[in-house]
């Protein structure tokens, strides 16, 4: 099974370890084993405006899954949206209604809906393929996170290049590697079977360092600096 799957992660802190915006939304196209992606592609956001209730990033992922699907055509999409593998075509208000989500949840997806709804439904019709909110129990899901956070990582460096440094927040249990030419990433949840990523990129004349959030459990920041 080909399976395209997108999730946004990776967020700018302060100094002091507080969020400013989310960074990297990516998608990517996973093929048997599942360990890590075939394809990635990324669209970032600005992380002094992000709209932080996650419409803004349940929408992005859709669509950048969509673009990416359009061009390898995949078995099925996987969002990052836990509403129990609901194809997302389906989701009117009172299929909404119906859920086991909170009020507030049904609130958001109701106004999601407006865009995503359409966007499931004609590309079901002209591909057959179905766009699935499955959530975090998706491996694809879990391997399009992880390169959210490589791609955060290589925000990182550009930014640093520019602006002397930065500090970002990885997505939880990954860590990173800046390496001649290419940033790596795996998992750090050994439950998970290995899942990692890498990407090419400019990191000449840049230093970095990682390590725990010491505010949030789980999670890694990164730091980066112009040498």
């Amino acid at each position: 099974m080909r399976i395209v799957s997108a999730d946004t992660g990776g967020a700018l802190l302060t100094e002091d370890y507080e969020p400013v915006g989310l960074i990297a939304t990516a998608a990517v196209l996973v093929d048997k084993p599942y360990r890590t992606a075939t394809l990635s592609i990324v669209k970032y956001g600005n992380p002094f405006d992000y709209d932080m209730s996650g419409r803004q990033a349940v929408r992005e992922e859709a669509f950048l899954a969509v673009e990416l699907a359009r061009k390898v055509r995949p078995d099925v999409i996987h969002l990052d949206s836990t509403l129990g593998g609901i194809e997302v075509r389906k989701l009117d208000g009172p299929t909404i209604d119906a859920l086991t989500i909170t009020d507030r949840g049904k609130e958001v997806w109701k106004d999601l809906a407006k865009d995503l709804q359409p966007l499931a439904k004609k590309f079901w019709e002209e591909t057959g393929i179905e766009i699935i909110a499955i959530g975090k129990s998706s491996v694809p899901v879990r391997i399009a996170e992880i390169y959210s956070g490589i791609y955060t990582a290589k925000w990182a460096v550009e930014y640093a290049r520019e602006n002397g440094k930065a500090i970002v927040g990885l997505p939880r249990y990954m860590t990173v590697e800046i390496r001649p030419g290419k940033i790596y990433g795996e998992s750090l949840d050994p439950r998970e079977g290995g899942l990692f990523g890498e990407i090419e990129a400019n990191t000449e004349g840049i230093g970095w360092e990682i390590y725990p959030n010491p505010l949030v459990r789980r999670f890694m920041v990164l730091e980066v600096w112009r040498e």
